[in-house]
């Protein structure tokens, strides 16, 4: 959160803001009201802000996350699979 340090909101409400826009596509003016009946007040501007400026940062740190491997081969562990309701032996 060192990020977020001496901003006027703190960071968990920005990164929930983010993450509401990017995850949902609400737009900023929903977003802005539904922030609101959270008890925050924010401008949509504000939180368009947010979006350019954080989403990007998000996105590189939770790539790892989305990697799949690269290998092309794989193994079959199990010798017996069902085919047609039928347990089969390889």
């Amino acid at each position: 959160m060192s990020d977020f340090k001496g901003r006027h909101f703190g960071g968990k409400i920005v990164l929930r803001a983010v993450r509401w826009y990017c995850r949902y596509g609400v737009s900023y003016r929903e977003l802005d009201q539904m922030m609101a009946e959270r008890g925050v007040s924010i401008d949509h501007s504000t939180i368009y802000r947010w979006v350019q400026r954080c989403a990007p940062e998000i996105e590189k740190r939770l790539r790892w996350h989305w990697r799949r491997p690269c290998s092309g081969s794989w193994r079959v562990g199990e010798t017996y699979v069902k085919v047609r309701r039928r347990w089969s032996y390889l």
